[in-house]
C-alpha cells in the first residue's frame, strides 16, 4: 500500500456499510467492502425508503440534532450519487404526515414533537392538524382519521436505487465491494491489524475493520469486544398496483413509489430472525390504509413481505471503538436511509481520529454499561 494511506475493510455491504465506505473513499482510504450472501437477512432490500425527522429523537437530544443534520444533507447527497453513479434515487422531499385515529395517539406524538421542537428550536417546525382542517385541504382522507402531524422537511427514496447507486459510487472513486464474503470470524493480530475469516474457508488480513454488519454483527462485535448486540425488529409491508394517478400526500405509513405502486407499512414487533409476513398484520395494514384513504379500498395488492429492522438495546445508533483492539470501530443503527448523507461525510473523520472529527460520544456503547440495558 502507499505511505500514508491505510487500508480499511469494511464489513457489511448494506446501506450503512457502503455509505461508510464511500466517505472513507473519498478522504484518500483504500477501502474493501466484504458483503455477505443473497440468503442474509437484508433490512437494505425491506425498508420503507423514508427520509424522516418527525419524532426522530424527541427523547434524545443528540440523535434529534443527528437527524436534522442528516435530512438537510439529503438534496445535496442524491445529487451527489446521481453524479457518480447515474442514478436518479426519486428523492422527494416535499413534506410528509403522520396520520391518526385515536386521539390519545396524537395527543402523545404531539407532545413528542413539542419536546422535539425544544432541542431543535427554530431548525424545526411542524404542524398539528384536525381532522376536519385536513379534509377540508385533502377531501379524500377518511372520517376516521381525527388528525395529523406535518413536517415540511421530511420525505422518501427509492432505498433500492439507492443502494445500487451507493455500490456504484464506491467502485467508481476506487474502492472494492466484494459479493458473497461473509465473515466468520476475526482474529486481531498480535502486532495489529486483523485476520478475517470468511464462509467456505478463505481468509483476508486488514489493517482497520468497520464492523457495519447490521443482524449479522453480535457474533462478530463479541470477538472484537464490543458488548452491543443488536435484534432483529420486524416490520411487514404491503405493496399495490400501479397507480394512474399520483397520491397528494407521503406518510410514514404510506407512501407512493416512483414507479407507481402505494408502500403501506408501519409495524413493529419482537419476532426473532423471522422475516416472514402474518396474515393478521397484513389485514391490519390494509385497514389502517383504507381508514387513512378510503379509495385504497379498491386497489389490489401485489405483493406482501417481512423485513428485519436492526435495534440496538435502546434504539438509538452506536458509533463505538474498540478499547480492547484499536483499528476496529462499530457502526450500527435502524435509520441507515435517513442517516446516510451523514455516514458518507463525517463518520470518515470519526473512524480516523481527526481532529475536526464529530462529537459522536453520545453515541458510544458505554451508555448500555452504564444502564446495564445491553
Amino acid at each position: 500500500m502507499g505511505a500514508g494511506i491505510s487500508e480499511i475493510t469494511i464489513i457489511g455491504g448494506g446501506v450503512v456499510g457502503l455509505s461508510v465506505a464511500l466517505g472513507l473513499v473519498r478522504a484518500g482510504h483504500r477501502v474493501t467492502v466484504l458483503d455477505g450472501s443473497d440468503s442474509d437477512l437484508r433490512a437494505s432490500q425491506g425498508n420503507f425508503g423514508l427520509v424522516w425527522l418527525q419524532g426522530k429523537g424527541a427523547d434524545f437530544a443528540p440523535y434529534c440534532e443527528l437527524t436534522r443534520k442528516a435530512v438537510a444533507a439529503w438534496p445535496g447527497f442524491a445529487r451527489d450519487l446521481a453524479d457518480l453513479a447515474g442514478i436518479d434515487l426519486a428523492l422527494d422531499q416535499s413534506g410528509g404526515f403522520e396520520f391518526f385515529t385515536d386521539p390519545a395517539e396524537l395527543a402523545n406524538f404531539a407532545a413528542a414533537l413539542d419536546r422535539q421542537q425544544a432541542h431543535l428550536g427554530n431548525r424545526f417546525s411542524h404542524e398539528v392538524i384536525g381532522g376536519d382542517d385536513l379534509r377540508r385541504s385533502y377531501p379524500m382522507i377518511g372520517p376516521d382519521v381525527v388528525g395529523a402531524t406535518f413536517c415540511a422537511l421530511d420525505g422518501h427514496v427509492n432505498p433500492l436505487r439507492l443502494l445500487r447507486a451507493l455500490r456504484c459510487a464506491v467502485v467508481a472513486l476506487g474502492g472494492r465491494v466484494l459479493a458473497d464474503a461473509q465473515v466468520t470470524g476475526i482474529v486481531p493480530g498480535p502486532d495489529g491489524g486483523f485476520d478475517l475469516a470468511l464462509r467456505g474457508g478463505g481468509t483476508r488480513g486488514a489493517e482497520r475493520i468497520v464492523l457495519c454488519a447490521g443482524l449479522g454483527s453480535p457474533a462478530l462485535a463479541a470477538q472484537l469486544g464490543f458488548i452491543t448486540r443488536v435484534r432483529p425488529q420486524r416490520g411487514e409491508l404491503l405493496i399495490t398496483e400501479k397507480l394512474a394517478h399520483r397520491l397528494p400526500f407521503l406518510s410514514s405509513t404510506i407512501r407512493q413509489v416512483d414507479e407507481g405502486g402505494v408502500q403501506i407499512g408501519g409495524t413493529k414487533a419482537d419476532a426473532g430472525p423471522d422475516d416472514s409476513e402474518t396474515l393478521e398484520v397484513m389485514a391490519g395494514l390494509a385497514r389502517h390504509a383504507v381508514q387513512v384513504l378510503p379509495a385504497l379500498a379498491d386497489v389490489r395488492v401485489v405483493r406482501a413481505w417481512g423485513a428485519l429492522r436492526v435495534m440496538s438495546p435502546d434504539g438509538y445508533p452506536v458509533y463505538a471503538r474498540s478499547s480492547r483492539h484499536p483499528g476496529a470501530s462499530l457502526v450500527t443503527c435502524h435509520s441507515g436511509v435517513t442517516l446516510a448523507p451523514l455516514h458518507a461525510s463525517i463518520l470518515a473523520e470519526w473512524i480516523d481520529g481527526a481532529s475536526n472529527a464529530p462529537e459522536l460520544e453520545a453515541f458510544d456503547e458505554n451508555r448500555f454499561a452504564l444502564s446495564d440495558a445491553a
